[in-house]
This record gives structure tokens, sequence and C-alpha cells, in this order.
């Protein structure tokens, strides 16, 4: 099956709840988290929402924080300002970070009386798993993680990721028990076929 596929196959039953529902599509850099996640978000027409809106702001990057398994995630703020409302009032309003000016967006303001997708690296925090209906994780095979990093960030970029943004992400993944802890797991991997 095709991980869009395979996706929609489990999310599509939470879109009939009656009532708001959660799912976190987190994942190593690179495996299509974004792309399927939008796909999927306009397929089931549903909001879709960005761990990135939610980066750490600078006052809290210390060694400290980052020494922590997804540490470098505002996953307080993702708690406070988006999950536990949707769940308790079908609503949200937060400010998204901006990753240029290191500073906070307009306010967002959504109603979500379905399904909503949260999307990004660490989302899957032990902190937040609580909010969710179902749970994914996306990988893919190394070479193919730096292949796609190649093509979207260039070699400057690729360089960032090598250096920084996985070991920090592998760090998370062994801290916190995934991909184990996902209801499931999808290989983006092309297999050919």
């Amino acid at each position: 099956m095709e991980p869009l596929e395979a996706l929609l196959e489990v999310l599509t039953p939470l879109t009939r709840l009656g009532r708001p529902a959660l799912a976190a599509v987190d994942g190593r850099c690179g495996s299509g988290k974004s792309t399927l996640s939008e796909l999927a978000a306009r397929r089931l027409h549903c909001p879709l929402f960005h761990m990135d809106d939610f980066f750490l702001p600078p006052e809290l990057r210390t060694p400290q924080r980052y020494a922590q398994p997804g540490g470098n995630v505002h996953y307080e703020r993702v708690e406070a300002e988006l999950l536990r409302p949707i769940r308790e009032t079908g609503a949200a309003r937060f400010r998204p970070f901006d990753c240029h000016s290191l500073g906070y967006g307009a306010p967002v303001e959504v109603s979500v009386p379905g399904l909503a997708i949260v999307e990004g690296s660490y989302s899957l925090h032990p902190a937040l798993r609580k909010y969710y209906d179902v749970t994914v994780f996306l990988t893919c095979e190394a070479e193919e993680q730096r292949r796609r990093l190649l093509n979207r960030e260039g070699p400057e970029g690729l360089s960032r990721f090598l250096e920084k943004w996985i070991p920090l992400e592998e760090h998370y993944f062994q801290g916190v028990g995934l991909p184990a802890a996902g209801d499931l797991v999808l290989d983006t991997t092309p297999h050919g076929g």
C-alpha cells in the first residue's frame, strides 16, 4: 500500500467521530511528513498544523534544554495553545513562531469540529501524546533521506541537517521510544516495483 493510502486509511475514521479528533505525523526529516500531511488534509478537508510554528524561541535555547530529547521544540506551547484547547473547546488560538525574525506572527484562530492533523518532528513528544487519537511515524532509509534533503536544502543546508538537526532528531527518537510508539509506522523509501 502506498504511504498516502495507508495514512488515509487510519485518518479517515477520525473524520466520522462527531467530535474534535487529533492525529500526529512525526518522523525523520526528509521522510515526507509535510507532503503527505498536506495531501491527507486536502483529501479529508481538515486543518493542518505544523510543529515548525512552535519552534523554540531564543530565550529557551539553552544547553540544558537541547540535552532533553525533543527539547528543541516548544512543546509546552503546543499543549497549552493548540492541543488542549482543541480537545476542550474545539478551537485554538496561537501565534506562529517565525524563524527568520525569531519572533511571533499574527494570531491564528481556528475551529476544529472534526479531525485536525499535527505534522512535524517532535509532534509525538511524550508530553503531547495523550491528546492524539492516532499517531503516525514516517521514516526512510538514510541514503534516501540525504538525497531528499540535498534536493530540498542544497549542499549547505544538507550539511546543517547532518551536523545539527538529524542528531537532535535521533536523540529524541531514542529518548522517547520512537518509532515503536507510533500506531502506524510508514517507510516512504521508494522500493521500485
